[in-house]
């Protein structure tokens, strides 16, 4: 048997790991590694046409299968292309391992071609980032970096010299028993005292829920209905938690809707359940009591002042507390919000539902209202920054079985392309929609030809407004005109086509409905144009200048209030249980 090179011992490893796909752009530093995942049948190199894609499609694929994702890119400018993608999968906390290709290891330090110090560059983004040396160094380095990507739920870099990759492996690399997932976490029986304690006292409890209530869906609808709390969620949080919800008010934030920033400031305490919520301004002051449970201790009061800091899981956490605490039988707080939820739903969509099938430009809710409706139950939505983030929070209706993946903690732009991309690969019958804004389909757009390349069925759903309109949005609140927003694009539905894939121009709302179905019957990659209105949704119907002047600080409330879809229907239905007058 031939002796193995570095790179085919780096593979090997990696499909040990679990790894199925490395995304990724050859080059000549690279060469090495491609050529043993060519040779190996258990690992698939992917072509994209952007490094970036190549993170992001990594970090999508470990979001939706929770299990180790990879890409590479070549030395210098090659790996550099995947930063912005690493740093979204790391604060998402996507299990992504990312090699980094280097110059040849006698030229490092010495100001050669395409030179750049890949270990150092990455150390933001990852939760380990080194370079290997030797050849006698990588298995246990590599194992090292998978450790801490699946461990610590993160970005893990490897940089590898070129020449290195080609060096004959010393030896056949030790077979290491290598973490597959993370433990739970259980608090303390101190915290849980007090905590108990503190519930018990509290006449109105809100709960607060991010990412981190992630398969702990029961466990908060039984917490909540023992202690009648309503129940609010970060963006990061909808698809875990707003479903098969009666306590659901909606989101708070900059995206807000509903009524969970009045639940969050009206309440005795507030809960905050695995959420780093980053808007602190949203967040209430020194007149509620603030508990915050996370397994992750860092971020503990980071964002507010705690009365009580809580490490734990939040499902380890709940089915300790749960049957500690007193049940609380008046509910006059919970149907109280849950009366002003459902009325602020009913408001928006009385407002921007009302002829809209004469409305031209169309009105971007109503697409994202009828692809909630048509798209599968289990479908992946992939959802780009800006506009499109506002479409999704307020019209996509999670169900248990819905995923929703878009850059929501870093907020970078071209994100769902990419994302959908590496979405699609775990699962080819699955459907998978790209919500996708035209400022940020077009900053990447040379990827929808992976889409082709690679027969992937993703749909693209382009909300195609001419302008990059939360950006003008972002202007009007600082009193500043538009400048440097608007875009000339052309018919991306031809542009589609001339790629080889099905494309649709949507000009008119009654064309809308049989545009998606057709795209969405066909077998491969398909791409709906859908010309939008820039202003829709933008603010209310009805605002004041007190309004544009608190913009920045109200947006939850006020601004930014509603939102619909099949929400509304579980908003009102919540209220059989208010008592009538």
């Amino acid at each position: 048997m031939a002796k193995q090179n570095i790179a085919e011992q780096f593979v090997d490893i990696l499909t040990r790991a679990g790894v199925k796909r490395l995304y990724g752009v050859v080059g000549d530093s690279l060469n090495p590694v491609v050529d043993a995942v060519r040779r190996n049948a258990a690992i698939d190199w992917i072509h994209v046409r952007h490094e970036e894609t190549a993170a992001f499609a990594a970090g999508a694929e470990a979001q939706v299968t929770g299990r180790l994702a990879a890409c590479a890119g070549s030395c210098g400018p090659g790996n550099l292309h995947l930063i912005n993608g690493l740093y979204d999968a790391h604060r998402s906390m996507a299990p992504v391992l990312a090699l980094a290709s280097h110059i040849p290891s006698s030229e490092i330090g010495l100001g050669y071609f395409q030179e750049t110090h890949p270990d150092q560059l990455f150390r933001e983004c990852s939760h380990y980032s080194e370079l290997i040396s030797s050849p006698r160094q990588m298995p246990r380095l590599l194992d090292t970096a998978i450790q801490h990507a699946v461990g610590r739920s993160g970005v893990s870099v490897v940089s590898l010299p070129g020449d290195l990759a080609d060096e004959p492996a010393p030896d056949q690399a030790p077979e290491t028993a290598l973490v597959t997932s993370r433990p739970t976490v259980r608090p303390g029986d101190a915290e849980i005292d007090r905590l108990v304690d503190m519930i018990d006292r509290a006449e109105k409890v809100t709960l607060f829920c991010g990412a981190g209530t992630k398969g702990a869906h029961a466990e908060v609808m039984e917490f909540a209905a023992k202690i009648k709390s309503p129940v609010g969620h970060a963006l990061r949080g909808k698809e875990w938690i707003q479903y098969d919800n009666p306590y659901d008010v909606g989101m708070s934030g900059l995206l807000g809707y509903g009524a969970a920033y009045e639940a969050t400031h009206e309440c005795d305490l507030l809960i905050l359940l695995g959420t780093d919520f980053p808007y602190n301004a949203f967040l209430p002051d020194d007149d509620v009591k603030i508990v915050q449970v996370d397994v992750r201790p860092e971020i503990l009061g980071r964002r507010s002042k705690l009365d009580l800091a809580v490490w734990g899981d939040v499902k380890e956490t709940l089915r300790c507390l749960t049957p500690r605490v007193r049940t609380k039988d008046n509910r006059k707080f919970l149907d109280r919000m849950l009366k002003k939820h459902a009325d602020a739903l009913e408001g928006v969509v009385k407002a921007y539902t009302r002829k809209v099938e004469k409305h031209v430009p169309i009105h971007p809710e109503y697409v994202a209202s009828v692809l909630d409706e048509m798209a599968d139950d289990d479908a992946v939505f992939t959802v780009d920054t800006g506009m499109c983030n506002v479409w999704a929070a307020r019209y996509i209706s999670p169900n248990g079985r819905r995923r929703v993946i878009g850059s929501f903690s870093h907020g970078s732009m071209a994100n769902a392309l990419p994302m959908a991309i590496g979405a699609q690969f775990t699962d080819r019958g699955r459907q998978v929609v790209s919500m996708s804004g035209d400022g940020g389909f077009t900053m990447l757009m040379g990827d929808f030809l992976t889409l082709v390349q690679y027969d992937l069925p993703v749909k693209v759903v382009l909300f195609n407004n001419s302008s990059l309109s939360m950006v003008e949005l972002e202007m009007l609140v600082a009193g500043l005109p538009s400048h440097g927003t608007a875009m000339k694009n052309p018919d991306f539905a031809e542009v589609a086509r001339a790629c080889g894939a099905y494309g649709v121009r949507v000009e008119k709302p009654k064309e809308l409905a049989g545009a998606l179905k057709s795209a969405f019957r066909h077998k491969g990659p398909a791409l709906v144009d859908v010309v939008t209105d820039p202003n829709a949704l933008s603010i209310p119907p009805k605002i004041s200048k007190e309004m544009v002047t608190g913009f920045a600080l109200s947006a939850s409330k006020v601004v930014l209030d509603g939102g619909v879809g099949r929400m509304l229907q579980m908003a009102r239905s919540n209220l059989r249980n208010v008592p009538r007058p």
